[in-house]
């Protein structure tokens, strides 16, 4: 061994290039662009930790969109499945846990609205159409719950409350905030049937505003998609499925959330616009996400309960 690491440094590398076919030109090119690269995948790995730190559970869709300008000024290109190997290879990618809690009594005497949103043409700005739906929270001792009004043409958050019990005052003081927003005058507010949107309290106030009111027909979540989606994301994204030690600290997360979530995340549903930029729009929004398909025996029979307008991906 001593003999052959005597005999291997006399030869350079043109010598062992010459071997192979190639120059010495080609190996140091070779050389230079795995350390180019090298650079790049650090620099992408960097913008991704620092996205993370508003965004902690943004996929790789999402990072590839926020990512396409800055990279854009350092001259780096990287597409989408490039971004996932390079992710998974260095432990980026997230894993998710799916839970369903179930906060909807629809078993009560209040009368329940038809749904007016099944024939509902196209959105093409906001104000429109109101979703509004309730899941929960998990506090060291005990539950506590979130209700959000979501404009449906823009995505935004536009009214929310965390309340101590399943009271019809948390959905109220989130209806509330959301009559600060911008209002059309046929406006549509649809929920699911639950106690809290159908009670006298609640019909009031919307009555009060002179907003349409819609329900859920059939207990299927497609019926008020949307409204379930941003529960998702809030809980799967922005972290409010972790144990808080009081209301008073969750109450802080959701408020950080809906800040983010409203300013910061891009929405395939809304051509990619944050909710905020999408609420300031006008005209249909493009789509970046095929819908779901039904079989075509299906199509005759099912009820028409997600029109084009409000599709059930975010």
């Amino acid at each position: 061994m001593k003999q052959l690491l005597e005999w291997y440094p006399r030869y350079n590398v043109g010598y062992h290039c010459s071997l192979f076919g190639h120059s010495r030109q080609a190996w140091y090119e070779q050389v230079k662009r795995k350390e180019e690269q090298h650079m790049c995948d650090a620099l992408v790995l960097k913008m991704v930790k620092e996205i993370r730190q508003d965004l902690p559970r943004a996929g790789v869709t999402k990072l590839h969109i926020l990512l396409r300008e800055p990279l854009k000024a350092h001259d780096v290109q990287i597409g989408r499945d490039a971004l996932y190997h390079l992710l998974g290879a260095h432990g980026y990618l997230l894993r998710y846990r799916r839970k369903r809690p179930c906060t909807t009594d629809s078993r009560h005497a209040y009368r329940k609205y038809p749904n007016l949103i099944r024939q509902l043409p196209l959105l093409t700005t906001a104000g429109q159409l109101w979703v509004s739906d309730i899941t929960y929270l998990r506090l060291n001792d005990r539950f506590c719950y979130l209700s959000i009004v979501t404009d449906a043409y823009s995505h935004k958050i536009i009214g929310y409350c965390l309340y101590p019990t399943l009271h019809s005052q948390g959905p109220i003081n989130a209806l509330q905030m959301a009559a600060r927003s911008k209002r059309g005058s046929a406006l549509i507010h649809h929920s699911d049937r639950g106690i809290q949107y159908c009670c006298a309290e609640y019909v009031q106030v919307l009555e009060g505003y002179n907003i349409r009111i819609s329900m859920t027909e059939n207990g299927d979540p497609y019926e008020n998609a949307i409204a379930e989606r941003v529960n998702g994301i809030l809980k799967g994204e922005f972290l409010l499925d972790a144990t808080f030690s009081s209301l008073a600290e969750g109450r802080q997360a959701v408020d950080s959330a809906v800040s983010r979530y409203n300013h910061i995340r891009p929405h395939a549903s809304c051509d990619n616009l944050t909710p905020v930029e999408a609420h300031d729009q006008n005209g249909v929004l493009r789509k970046h996400w095929k819908g779901k398909s039904y079989p075509q025996k299906n199509i005759s029979s099912a009820p028409e309960s997600i029109p084009p307008a409000i599709e059930h991906t975010v």
